[in-house]
């Protein structure tokens, strides 16, 4: 079968074709680990762990090698680590952001696991790879493309002429339109840091240009190189990476003579109830915020899922409810089923730029055909654990659809429908979802869902 993918840096959907089917290769820019992750940060794990199970269900489960990077030097992490040092923390500043590091990343890992997110193949992090960062400047340096002054590396933006083409901009339109810094030690302000100097008060490593550590940028093109080769598949990240952060790892790896990166992936941001998620707004939530709130993590992941990963994704008390309601029922209509021969149209689905929402359209279809085995092997493709959705005390509900019909029924007659409204509003009460249509009455167990509260229907 063939998966299109939409090329950020082609601007077009183009069809897959891996350098080596045996070995797929993809790097996807991972966090910076100085807190939790919040909501947001979830999105590109998810779609890139859909995107990971694709390319392993069509190319084989050993053929794909998928990494996510930790990037473990930040000026935040840098201030935890000193401000414990200076709490009298014991260890070197190095190894205190080494302990706050193994402090978020374990976070991190419990989180993204409850949202059903598979370990990639390789996590570095930036630290590991420092010498391997200063060969690459090195090697800049000495073909031209960067410079040394002042205890910092610059990178010669100007020097690379196809700068700008993954983002759609010309150097002079970025100058003029972006918060450069202008620097005594830069020969042009859209030069940027490969290496700068670092004080006592700062972890620091050694380099030929003095103690110091490396700038952003450099960090993900030295580990991709490492790990994946001079030239891999896919490199994906959220659209806030476009630029600066993947615009100059293309120059900077392009220029040490790496293939790089044939398919950028970018997917949009998240919202929540329809706004910009921010403190400010009281509507900044960390994933374990929205798990210590009941939310499990089917029900995260399903939400994130039901939006095209090209289109902004707005994450709404509604949409949580719907999804805790569908994967209840998908839960009953699954039960034991394990199936393994995915439905061609969710293959198709996915193969499609990773159409998540038609994928979940078309298992709306199974779960009414009553497809149990084909509903379960979409469900493991596309991520989704039902084992920890409760389906408890569900069963009665048919027998109360059998009843509210016949009021209905009777009352299309009598023309009194109290009867009826009293009983839905029963039932909406117990957390239950109320379906009335010409085809019938369907009662669907929501969030909330009380079967205690049922009792006083009887």
């Amino acid at each position: 079968m063939t998966i299109k993918l939409y090329n950020t840096a082609t601007r077009r959907k183009e069809a897959f074709e891996p350098l080596d089917p045996e070995n797929v290769r993809m790097y996807v820019c991972g966090p910076t680990v100085y807190d939790r992750a919040h909501l947001g940060n979830a999105r590109p794990v998810l779609v890139f762990d859909v995107l990971n199970r694709l390319l392993r269900h069509v190319y084989g489960a050993d053929a794909v090698t998928y990494v996510r990077n930790f990037t473990d030097v930040d000026d935040k992490i840098n201030a935890t680590a000193l401000a414990r040092k200076e709490a009298g923390a014991k260890g070197t500043l190095e190894e205190l952001v080494a302990e706050r590091s193994d402090e978020t990343i374990a976070w991190y890992h419990a989180d993204m696991d409850a949202l059903g997110a598979l370990r990639p193949d390789h996590e570095p992090r930036a630290t590991q790879y420092i010498a391997q960062m200063v060969a690459m400047i090195t090697d800049l340096i000495d073909k031209g493309f960067a410079y040394a002054n002042e205890g910092h590396v610059l990178f010669r933006v100007r020097a690379y002429a196809d700068y700008g083409q993954l983002s759609g901009r010309s150097v002079d339109d970025m100058i003029a339109g972006a918060r450069v810094e202008v620097a005594p030690y830069k020969e042009d302000p859209m030069d940027f840091v490969l290496w700068k100097p670092s004080d006592d008060d700062l972890p620091g490593w050694d380099s030929p240009w003095g103690r110091g550590r490396p700038g952003w940028h450099i960090e993900c093109s030295a580990m991709a190189y490492e790990l994946l080769g001079d030239r891999f598949d896919i490199h994906g990240g959220g659209n806030d990476l476009q630029f600066p952060h993947h615009e100059n790892e293309i120059a900077q790896s392009k220029c040490a003579g790496h293939g790089f990166a044939n398919v950028w992936m970018h997917n949009e941001m998240l919202q929540v109830e329809g706004k910009k998620m921010s403190k400010s707004l009281g509507n900044f939530f960390t994933v374990r915020d929205v798990l210590d709130q009941g939310v499990p993590g089917e029900v995260i992941r399903f939400v994130m899922l039901s939006t095209h990963y090209r289109k902004p994704m707005d994450w709404t008390e509604k949409k949580r409810a719907e999804a805790e309601a569908t994967l209840r029922k998908w839960a009953g209509i699954v039960g034991d089923a394990d199936g393994t021969d995915v439905p061609t149209d969710i293959l198709d689905a996915l193969s499609d730029d990773l159409n998540t929402p038609l994928a979940i359209t078309h298992m709306h279809r199974l779960a009414s055909d009553h497809d149990a085995a084909g509903l379960s092997a979409a469900l493991t493709l596309m991520g989704i654990n039902l084992t920890a959705v409760d389906v408890s005390d569900t069963s009665d509900l048919d027998g109360w659809a059998a009843q509210l019909a016949a009021l209905r029924a009777d009352a299309m007659v009598s023309k009194d429908f109290g009867p009826v409204d009293a009983m839905k509003s029963a039932l909406v009460d117990a957390g239950v979802e109320v379906r009335m249509s010409k085809a019938g009455v369907e009662l669907v167990p929501g969030a909330g869902f009380d079967a205690a509260k049922l009792e006083a229907l009887k």
